[in-house]
């Protein structure tokens, strides 16, 4: 098992080396660029859009769930520990600077967000039992044409080996479910297994139902608690942001003995955390953003994007601002006892449960989500037919994370991460003009439409 980890450990510094740091970072300059910026200057219509009553219920052609629904699916396949834990692990490994980069992950990654979304309302295919196939999967095959399904089934592979692999989602919940309630490992892989199939068996309509309550829900109370602790911590923001912002150029070694955080550690971690954050880049939400009820790829595209600020800019600052402003970053503790530590530290007693109760359902949103996304992509290898077994073999492989190690876990999502943003990053460079073209004439039609 030592020899195994540490060939996954090897794989993943591998993976997210410097020529997938600058795929990643490059891809969106070049689609944010392309599209004019578009994805930020309309992001204000597009939070205003999300609690639109015309949104919720909106049923275009095809698909099958309202737009909000897709974008509450994808944020909650985004909206996972990656906002407490992947950000205190990045900060961890990389200093204050690696939050840093997690913003220009995501400033850039709207673009790519965006880009991802719009073709996957653009290419997809639709059963003959009405089922909505979407996703890098299918922009690949019908963007890019036969000549390229072959990378398609490429991205159906890797997204398969992520989404039935071990889950750093359960392995949180795990230890957050021993440690608070003292629930053997064994004993929460059961209960993620029960909880996932209660409402993957009943389909997309029961997820996009669980996904639009807990969304809301969990984020709300976790912003709640943050800004409580950032308003307690006022007069320590501005020096935070100051450390954030130089360590990204200049590199901090942290004390404590934990990993020196040069400035390519802070790059180097501040994406990959960020990437698992987002998830911008790996197209996993386009599978969601897809099969919305909709057939404008405009819109479905910037509600894309506002699921990467929500996810990043927001939700993703609270969590570091919370771990400089308390100074709990050089104790040397990581991961979820990092996130505890700093909201206790400001409020003492309610701090923990807080973050305790927003992983267990951070984690449990991704965890459905996830499920979406690796019987789609298995649909895509074998066909339709594979949906509802993959659901069941879903629940009992992805639990597996609960009792495996937490650096384990952690590597192999790093690796099987970058193993998907390699495919969908060469489709969304060759689809850009693509997108480009069809999002100007949209935006022209839709302004000649205007009395």
């Amino acid at each position: 098992m030592e020899t195994f980890s540490s060939l996954i450990g090897a794989a993943s510094d591998i993976a997210f080396g410097p020529v997938t740091i600058i795929l990643i970072l490059g891809t969106g300059v070049y689609l944010t660029i392309g599209l004019r910026f578009l994805p930020w200057i309309r992001l204000w219509g597009g939070l205003r859009q999300v609690y639109d009553p015309r949104l919720m219920f909106k049923k275009d052609k095809g698909g099958e769930f309202s737009p909000r629904d897709g974008l509450m699916t994808a944020l909650a396949g985004m909206v996972g520990i990656g906002k407490i834990v992947g950000v205190a692990t990045a900060i961890h490994m990389g200093g204050p600077g690696a939050l840093f980069w997690m913003w220009m992950t995501a400033f850039v990654g709207m673009g790519t967000r965006y880009a991802e979304a719009y073709l996957a309302v653009t290419y997809r295919e639709v059963t003959p039992q009405g089922t909505i196939l979407a996703g890098p999967m299918y922009y690949i095959k019908h963007g890019l044409g036969q000549a390229w399904v072959w990378l398609g089934g490429v991205y159906a592979v890797c997204a398969c080996i992520q989404a039935f692999g071990p889950s750093a989602q359960s392995n949180t919940i795990a230890e957050v479910l021993n440690t608070n309630f003292g629930i053997p490992f064994w004993g929460a892989q059961i209960i993620l297994i029960l909880s996932i199939l209660s409402v993957l068996v009943g389909g997309l309509k029961r997820l996009a139902t669980t996904s639009d309550a807990l969304v809301p829900l969990m984020v709300g109370v976790y912003l709640l608690a943050g800004i409580a602790v950032l308003i307690v911590n006022a007069s320590a923001i501005p020096g935070a942001l100051f450390e954030i912002i130089t360590s990204a150029f200049t590199g901090e070694a942290a004390v404590g003995g934990f990993a020196g955080a040069g400035i390519i550690e802070a790059i180097r971690y501040g994406v990959a955390r960020g990437i698992f954050a987002n998830e911008a880049g790996v197209g996993s939400a386009a599978i969601a953003h897809g099969t919305a009820h909709s057939t404008d790829a405009v819109e479905q595209g910037v509600l894309g994007s506002v699921g990467v600020f929500v996810d990043t800019i927001i939700v993703c600052s609270i969590t570091g601002l919370v771990i400089v402003v308390t100074g709990v970053w050089k104790t040397g503790e990581t991961g979820a006892t990092l996130a505890v530590m700093a909201f206790d530290n400001a409020i003492p007693g309610l701090g923990g449960p807080v973050v305790a109760f927003s992983v267990v359902l951070f984690g449990y949103s991704t965890l459905l989500a996830w499920g979406l996304y690796g019987s789609r992509a298995l649909a895509y290898l074998f066909g339709e037919k594979a949906l509802k077994p993959a659901r069941v073999i879903y629940a009992f492989t992805v639990s597996s994370g609960a009792v495996l190690t937490v650096d384990m876990v952690w590597q192999f999502i790093d690796l099987s991460f970058a193993m998907m943003a390699a495919p969908n990053l060469i489709a969304l460079i060759l689809l850009g003009p693509k997108v480009f073209r069809g999002t100007r004439e949209a935006l022209a039609r839709a302004s000649n439409e205007k009395p």
